[in-house]
């Protein structure tokens, strides 16, 4: 089943072909800036599986890893839609809150839990990953 959502203003839509069955959180200093928030939630579908259409801008950054990874965001509203690196070979991450049949989807792992905040506690079943794996 394809999951499709769109961002806050609704002028850019997002379409993941692949059924995902789990997602991740990630709470790396970079996803807490992007998200504006504690951690992103994301999913890992490949490149060829993800329509991002609309007013889409991009904007570049170095992670930890030393690695750019290219944000994709709204160029109206700004909602966080999804970023690429290197480190993701042929996939992407797709931020599962603009995709509202996410609400019911478990986590599969949280990702950066040394970056996690204070008083956060861990999600139930999700495995702990202090940074990110390798690819």
């Amino acid at each position: 089943m394809p999951h499709t959502g769109s961002c806050l203003c609704g002028s850019c839509k997002i379409t993941v072909k692949s059924t995902q069955e789990k997602q991740i959180a990630c709470h790396c200093t970079d996803c807490q800036q992007s998200s504006g928030s504690a951690h992103s939630t994301n999913i890992l579908p490949k490149i060829s599986d993800v329509e991002i259409t609309g007013d889409v801008k991009e904007y570049n950054s170095k992670a930890a890893s030393g690695n750019t990874v290219t944000r994709v965001f709204c160029g109206n509203c700004g909602s966080a839609l999804a970023h690429k690196s290197k480190a993701f070979g042929d996939s992407m991450a797709v931020q599962t809150g603009n995709l509202p049949d996410f609400k019911t989807i478990p986590f599969e792992a949280e990702l950066f839990v040394k970056d996690r905040w204070t008083g956060l506690p861990a999600i139930p079943e999700a495995g702990q990953v202090q940074v990110m794996p390798d690819a």
